[in-house]
């Protein structure tokens, strides 16, 4: 095993700046996983990582060793493309021990390697068989397995399920992360997949830009995101995010209200607000409660609303509502959906479970601990 470490790292493509002085350290035996949108830059870093690519500026090291000038092939690391990169004209054996013949192994410790690895994987029925003959997941197996097979320093796993089905996918993102558990080798991991991130990830690092937003662990990203950007993006269900405005300020109380006119008090004695300046207040959709609209002290300290669309997913749901203002909020429940649309609704929220943003984005206050 060995630690991976970025420092100052740049690319571009043209004129075209796709990685910006990125500093990144990955600890030995640790699994990072790189989230964010589209174009961010995450399978860019991959690609520098492994040698597909060359940095402009900075330097890469794997262990102790610079790495800058080293091909890809002598740099010790394994790469799981999300397009598999099997040979198809190669049985699973073939592939699988291919790396392995290069090297000049022995028969007998191919065989012994191979065989292995595809009884961990459950693909050793499986040795005889061309790429064609197989479903999506077991030639993702089969990828995962020919890297294994090798002994690298590291793996690299760029989006290895975004081609399986739902299920599929549920089902490998399981069996990767038993072979996390086994290996205890160095891992990068990237992926648009939010459960993949949180279950697999030792760390998650979130990407912008060719930037690096904020990188820890799945429950540091979660509860204390540094801006709204990371807070957006990390979630099953991008949490909602108003404007609001401070009218007042005691030591434990921060009464806001909103252009809707409703007012909302938050009792937090961990920040210091400025009277009348803007901010931006966020729920996460998990965190709101709704209950039907009706008169009395029971209706204070919260928002009222119409619902505009119901999902019912059976064991959970999602019920978006619009506001007086016309602005939509969601929520998430951890049961069957009832609401209608059209439906009068009251949503609360736990004080301690909320978030305040200046109106840059920046976090003032997350989760309450």
């Amino acid at each position: 095993m060995a630690s991976i470490r970025l420092q100052g790292v740049s690319k571009s493509f043209r004129d075209n700046s796709i990685i910006k002085d990125v500093d990144l350290t990955i600890e030995d035996g640790e699994c990072t996983v790189l989230v964010g949108p589209s174009g961010c830059g995450k399978s860019t870093v991959l690609r520098l990582i492994c040698g597909l690519e060359d940095a402009d500026y900075g330097d890469i090291y794997i262990g102790d060793r610079l790495v800058n000038d080293v091909p890809p092939s002598s740099r010790g690391i394994a790469m799981v493309f999300q397009s598999y990169a099997l040979y198809p004209h190669m049985t699973v054996f073939e592939n699988m021990a291919f790396a392995l013949q290069v090297r000049k192994l022995s028969k007998s410790e191919i065989e012994e390697r191979v065989v292995s690895t595809a009884k961990v994987l459950k693909i050793d029925h499986l040795l005889l068989r061309k790429p064609k003959e197989l479903s999506g997941g077991q030639r993702q197996r089969v990828a995962i397995g020919r890297a294994i097979v090798r002994n690298p320093f590291a793996f690299l796993f760029d989006e290895p399920l975004s081609n399986l089905d739902y299920s599929l996918r549920c089902q490998m993102r399981y069996e990767i992360a038993k072979l996390k558990a086994r290996l205890k080798t160095t891992m990068v991991y990237v992926t648009h997949d939010q459960a993949e991130a949180m279950t697999l990830a030792d760390k998650i690092v979130v990407m912008k830009d060719g930037k690096i937003e904020q990188q820890g662990t799945p429950l540091e990203i979660y509860n204390s995101p540094v801006n709204t950007f990371v807070a957006k993006f990390i979630g099953s269900s991008e949490m909602n995010i108003m404007p609001v405005v401070c009218e007042s300020v005691s030591e434990e109380t921060q009464k806001f209200s909103l252009d809707t006119g409703e007012k909302i008090t938050i009792n937090r004695s961990d920040c210091k607000l400025e009277q009348g300046k803007r901010y931006l207040l966020g729920f996460r959709p998990e965190d709101l409660i709704v209950s039907e609209m009706r008169n009395g002290s029971d209706m204070k300290n919260g928002l009222a609303g119409s619902v505009i669309l119901s999902e019912n997913l059976g064991g959970e749901g999602f019920i978006h509502i619009s506001l007086k203002n016309g602005a939509q909020i969601n929520v998430k429940s951890n049961k069957s959906v009832t609401e209608e649309i059209g439906d009068s609704v009251f949503l609360k929220f736990d004080h301690a479970r909320c978030y305040l943003f200046d109106v840059d984005g920046n976090t003032i206050f997350g989760i309450k601990k």
